[in-house]
């Protein structure tokens, strides 16, 4: 006997509960994924004061490289926190303020990774090409962070809604 194909399933079958729990997972991959790209630009950071060359930076290049540690170090905060918070706020029935919490300081995070992405290589460019390719290195790198991380997410979200999905979840709950 063949069985009758089931309507495709709209939307997810899950409690509050179980929506704040994805949402918390899917951010803390997303800031793992952030992680590592700070840790790697840090380790980066770090390293150059060690370097025979550090000594030939002029003063807009050290100070510029010593934003970008702050940045670097500011950013790794921002990383860490929704860590800490869920560990002051565990078992008190507190998921939706920890995912919403995390869900704006994730932002932020990714703010701060943009900026150090920008500090870095302006910093590099400037060093090795001069001041007016590090300049134009961090509008180039400003202008293809807009277009992609502010602007391919805008798109995606008009393209969905000009196509009749445009909340993506179907009447649920919104998700972080």
């Amino acid at each position: 006997m063949v069985e009758p194909e089931q309507a495709p399933r709209i939307g997810r079958n899950e409690s509050t509960e179980e929506r704040m729990d994805r949402n918390w997972m899917e951010l803390i991959q997303e800031l793992r994924v952030l992680q590592t790209g700070v840790q790697i630009l840090g380790g980066f950071l770090l390293t150059l004061p060690f370097q025979e060359r550090f000594e030939l930076l002029d003063d807009w290049q050290r100070n510029l490289y010593l934003f970008n540690v702050m940045v670097a170090a500011l950013t790794t905060v921002l990383i860490v926190l929704p860590v800490s918070v869920h560990r002051r706020l565990f078992r008190r029935g507190l998921k939706a303020t920890l995912v919403s919490s995390a869900d704006i300081v994730t932002k932020w995070a990714l703010a701060g990774v943009a900026l150090l992405i920008v500090g870095s290589a302006t910093l590099v460019f400037d060093f090795t090409a001069g001041r007016t390719a590090g300049l134009v290195a961090a509008g180039f790198i400003i202008l293809v962070l807009l277009l992609l991380v502010v602007g391919t997410p805008l798109w995606l979200h008009r393209r969905a809604i000009r196509n009749g999905n445009g909340n993506g979840n179907n009447g649920q709950a919104k998700d972080a």
